[in-house]
């Protein structure tokens, strides 16, 4: 599966960005989808997920009542939808796909980052 994920740029904080992440792959229904950034200096951290069965979703404590994941089988695309943005939330995203059922999810396929900037 390959992933390609678009939608970065620059917003001034309590902004809004919608990022999506195309995959290659007809199967795309079958993987979970989740996305993660990483801010310079810090580690990659888990954003959000969603399932790819039901829908379900998983949020990290810092993005809850902002940030929303939904998808697209029909156009294999995952959105990220970013709303009332933070400096804190500056960072490179990066989608990824798991095949897993069960959360937890184990991403095996990651795209190549897009960078977000939220200025104060």
């Amino acid at each position: 599966v390959q992933l390609q994920a678009s939608g970065g740029g620059l917003v001034q904080a309590g902004g809004s960005l919608r990022l999506s992440c195309a995959a290659s792959r007809r199967t795309f229904r079958s993987y979970a989808m989740g996305w993660f950034r990483q801010a310079p200096g810090k580690e990659r951290e888990f954003v959000i997920a969603i399932s790819w069965s039901d829908d379900s979703t998983y949020y990290a404590d810092s993005v809850k009542g902002r940030f929303t994941i939904s998808r697209d089988n029909a156009k294999n695309t995952v959105y990220l939808q970013m709303n009332s943005l933070k400096p804190e939330d500056t960072a490179v995203y990066y989608c990824a796909a798991s095949p897993d059922h069960y959360y937890p999810y184990e991403y095996r396929y990651w795209g190549q980052g897009t960078q977000v900037t939220v200025s104060s």
